[in-house]
């Protein structure tokens, strides 16, 4: 079995994971998978969709931010967009999310502007986070299909806490800047080198450590 083809089983066992979770929402979610050493995506819309394999110079529609992505980020490999319900809560609150807590800042890092379209996407994904809103949807990255599932478990429970203190009237402080900046660092240099792994046609082998 190719890379390629594995990637397609991946990517409905990814799928039922996130639906499973209820963590793709509902009409109009998508997910898709970074082919290696190549211009090209498994891609899917709707609960029930098959992955297509979409060149990505000739996506549109849905799957025009997928490919707006990978245009950016050299590091990610999976893309979902849909979210679970706090964090399409978000968009309701600014559209982004500081960073409060440190398994948030390590793996998702800076949340970027909300943006209404695919062409702005690189700008807001510029500092290395793993996910923002674009079109008032969660649109959650990660350089794997492992840690795509949990950056989006992550990002959904992070939300809940945020959205509901802000609700409540609380006071929300984002981490002290040097937590931020050295959780970041470590975050960004795992993007480099699963962004040297993608340009040699390869997939990213993941970090377990903090």
């Amino acid at each position: 079995m190719t890379t390629e083809d594995a990637l397609q089983g991946q990517w409905r066992q990814l799928r039922e994971r996130l639906q499973g979770r209820q963590l793709l929402g509902k009409d109009g979610a998508s997910l898709s998978l970074r082919i290696p050493g190549r211009d090209a995506m498994w891609f899917g819309c709707g609960p029930e969709a098959a992955p297509q394999r979409v060149p990505l110079r000739a996506a549109a529609g849905a799957s025009e931010v997928h490919a707006a992505v990978y245009a950016a980020r050299g590091d990610v490999g999976a893309v979902a967009v849909g979210g679970a319900e706090f964090g399409c809560c978000l968009a309701d609150f600014g559209g982004a999310m500081p960073q409060v807590f440190d398994e948030q800042a390590r793996h998702l890092g800076h949340m970027g502007p909300a943006v209404s379209d695919a062409e702005y996407i690189a700008r807001s994904l510029g500092k290395g986070g793993n996910v923002l809103l674009s079109q008032g949807r969660p649109v959650c990255l990660g350089m794997t299909t492992t840690r795509l599932a949990l950056n989006a478990e992550l990002f959904e429970k992070c939300a809940k806490a945020y959205v509901l203190a802000l609700a409540s009237g609380a006071r929300v402080k984002p981490l002290p800047w040097w937590v931020r900046a050295i959780a970041n660092s470590r975050l960004h240099k795992d993007e480099r080198r699963a962004a040297q792994a993608f340009a040699r046609g390869e997939l990213p082998i993941e970090s377990r450590g903090y």
